[in-house]
């Protein structure tokens, strides 16, 4: 690959040695039988340029699920000295706190099947779904403050869901340290009738069932079982985060100039963390990651009431039962080792995530023991994952892990190669009722457009970073 040459580590890890303005190598996990599909959208280059930043300690990181985005690469992890680094609005991304949310069911799975029609129609009249879509919670301006301060919680003290809710969401459904006087009137305008609805692309809700096992143990901590069925939902915090991100990238630029000698790449505009920019953007994406929790919180009681009408059954029976929420795309303020000694650092994780292992006071008491939830969903033919940390995360790569199956080809592409009518037949095929707003959008989120997720897992888990609890299979799939 032009410009960009790998010092082979060992079977799942892949050095870029520092060259040029790089203050540290890069470090991309994969097989070697990957590298011809990352390297085809350049990736590995954006990984160098982020080994530019100012204060970025170690490595720039890239998960196997690596592939272009603006700035950063979406895969990308970068952790930076909170006194002398940088923050960038291109490490989180425009979905601020995009996330996976999984919750299971007492609902049989032969049930489901049966009625997967009916859960499918049902699901995509109630949720609302895709670009400016309308919201299942009108918000006044003053909720919609409280809800960027206290995200799930929020709704919860409103009597939509419950504590438990709380206890099993990564940060309990709530940074603290948000501002949502740091976002702009535009930001407020989009987000206020967009909480509880669905976005477009490669979000999604499912209706999923456990197929296997890998880890019995862990698998009962996290009440999965075989044929257990459950929501899988896939969103993050609509035209909100994506308008913070907009206004703060050009609020940074003005200020960039100086910077741009030593940072190859004009989409990796920062500003120092302990700067007024870098505070006031870090209490926004704080903000908007709380709108994300709460969004996600809402389409998981709305899922649920939808299949409480279409089976005729109470919440009881239905028996929701929050497994975890995991967040990728933010910026976390966290102490890790790095060269034998404890230190205050900004971990950017874009379209990777938090994965802590047993013991780590982070993760939440009834997984402390063994260790946090990792979902990582696939694509809506082959499937997802739920992994857990492992310590290795800690060691090697500031406790993160991979976020999903990544796209190995471009939405234009797919929309060129696949066939809407035959891809649908292909998974009623596989036993998957699918739906999407827009026709178009199954052809972009084809199969076929995503790496194998089953690989990706693969290679986190050879690399120590996580490893594989169970599988799930998609029965209901509803896309923005």
């Amino acid at each position: 690959m032009k410009g960009i040459r790998y010092s082979r580590i060992d079977e799942f890890r892949w050095e870029i040695p520092r060259c040029g303005g790089m203050r540290v190598p890069g470090l991309v996990f994969a097989e070697e039988g990957m590298l011809p599909d990352i390297e085809r959208d350049q990736s590995p280059h954006q990984v160098a340029n982020v080994a530019h930043l100012p204060g970025i300690l170690r490595y720039s990181m890239a998960m196997p699920d690596i592939h272009w985005g603006y700035g950063f690469p979406i895969g990308g992890v970068a952790a930076m000295d909170v006194e002398e680094g940088v923050i960038s609005p291109g490490g989180v991304g425009y979905d601020i706190n995009c996330g996976v949310r999984l919750a299971t069911l007492e609902i049989p799975r032969a049930d489901v099947v049966a009625n997967a029609e009916r859960i499918a129609a049902a699901l995509a009249s109630d949720i609302p779904c895709g670009v400016g879509a309308g919201c299942s919670l009108a918000l006044s301006e003053r909720d919609e403050r409280e809800v960027l301060r206290k995200g799930a919680r929020f709704l919860v003290e409103k009597g939509i869901g419950d504590a438990s809710h709380l206890e099993h969401c990564e940060e309990n459904g709530g940074m603290e340290n948000a501002e949502p006087e740091s976002l702009s009137a535009r930001a407020l305008e989009r987000g206020r009738n967009q909480l509880g609805s669905l976005g477009s692309g490669n979000h999604f809700i499912e209706i999923d069932a456990v197929s296997e096992i890998f880890d019995e143990e862990v698998a009962r901590d996290f009440g999965l079982a075989i044929d257990q069925t459950a929501i899988l939902i896939h969103c993050g915090s609509r035209g909100l985060g994506h308008q913070v991100c907009d206004d703060f990238l050009r609020e940074m630029r003005r200020g960039f100039g100086e910077r741009h000698a030593e940072i190859p790449d004009r989409q990796l505009v920062c500003a120092p963390i302990r700067s007024e920019a870098g505070r006031r953007y870090v209490g926004a994406m704080n903000a908007s990651a709380n709108f994300a929790w709460a969004n996600r919180h809402m389409l998981m009681i709305r899922a649920a009431e939808s299949l409480e009408r279409v089976f005729g059954r109470g919440p009881r029976d239905v028996g929701l039962r929050l497994v975890y929420d995991v967040s990728h795309n933010m910026a976390k303020f966290e102490t890790h080792e790095v060269d034998g000694r404890r230190v205050d650092v900004c971990v950017h994780r874009k379209g990777a995530t938090r994965a802590f292992p047993a013991g780590h006071p982070s993760v939440p008491a009834a997984y402390r023991a063994t260790g946090q939830p990792v979902l990582i969903p696939g694509d809506m033919g082959r499937g997802s994952f739920v992994l857990v940390g492992e310590e290795g995360a800690m060691r090697d790569t500031f406790g993160s892990s991979c976020h999903g199956a990544g796209r190995q080809m471009s939405r234009g592409e797919a929309r060129r190669r696949v066939n809407v009518r035959t891809l649908e037949d292909d998974l009623r095929g596989r036993g998957v009722v699918v739906r999407a707003k827009e026709r178009a959008t199954l052809g972009e989120e084809a199969p076929l457009a995503y790496k194998d997720v089953g690989d990706v897992v693969r290679v986190v888990g050879g690399a120590g970073l996580s490893r594989r609890v169970a599988r799930l299979t998609p029965l209901v799939v509803i896309k923005g």
